[in-house]
């Protein structure tokens, strides 16, 4: 896994000011799993007429001091809402994924959203491994990774 075990210090680690740490972006894949893929996905498919919850995934990061939660916490948290989507999409009897649902932004479909989904994970998946990547750039100078080949 991309997240588990590591040490609290790189858990907590920022590359810049404008980057998340790992902690930020597993806080964030928690809330998001929880609060917004499946919930809208079930609205879409189950309940068109009702509003979408609204989300501040941005402001959430300070809203709710990611930065002082417990990095096992919130990763045994996210895995946790994570098999209950899992189960959840299990339990779908032959979803409509061409069904619509009118948005500020426009419609979306069900298989819309479903494809959100998974590039939103694949997003932070590389966002990881960028943030693995600049750390251990970081603790192995002065030595080089030139022969691992080209990033």
């Amino acid at each position: 896994m991309l997240v588990d075990g590591i040490p609290d210090e790189q858990a907590r680690w920022k590359q810049d000011p404008d980057t998340w740490f790992i902690l930020e972006v597993v806080s964030h894949l928690y809330d998001e799993e929880r609060e917004d893929f499946r919930v809208r996905l079930d609205i879409i498919l189950h309940k068109p007429d009702q509003t979408w919850p609204p989300i501040d995934p941005a402001g959430w990061v300070k809203e709710r001091r990611y930065n002082e939660r417990d990095m096992e916490g919130s990763l045994e948290g996210f895995l946790a809402e994570r098999r209950d989507s899992l189960e959840w999409l299990k339990a779908l009897n032959s979803p409509n994924w061409d069904a619509a649902y009118e948005t500020s932004f426009g419609k979306i479909r069900a298989g819309d959203m479903f494809a959100s989904w998974v590039a939103h994970d694949q997003m932070h998946m590389r966002q990881l491994i960028e943030l693995h990547r600049a750390h251990t750039l970081l603790i192995i100078d002065p030595y080089g990774s030139e022969y691992a080949g080209q990033w």
